[in-house]
């Protein structure tokens, strides 16, 4: 089914923090309709879980190979994971503290 939910872990690696990404991430995801969050973590990288209607996941996971306008993306790794990823966040899109 093309509209099937589907959640993911993703991980950016690059310029991707003090660059605006988590807040552009969120925007983003908002806009398509994605619950779940980001965070920056420790070892510099993004990690966001995203979950959603497949094809807005799949599109939200392309724009984060390029994301906001100072960033510089090297590389963008997507693993599918289970629902446990999203325990306790409730509903929407959060930016989480740092892990």
């Amino acid at each position: 089914m093309p509209n099937e939910e589907r959640i993911v872990r993703v991980t950016i690696r690059g310029l991707v923090q003090g660059v605006g990404f988590r807040a552009w991430t969120q925007i983003e995801a908002e806009r398509r309709g994605i619950r779940g969050f980001v965070r920056n973590r420790l070892n510099g990288t993004v990690e966001a879980v995203f979950a959603g209607p497949d094809e807005a996941v799949e599109a939200l996971c392309a724009a984060c190979r390029k994301g906001p306008r100072l960033a510089d993306v090297e590389s963008v790794e997507i693993e599918d994971v289970d629902a446990s990823a999203l325990d306790g966040l409730g509903s929407g899109f959060r930016q989480l503290a740092t892990l």
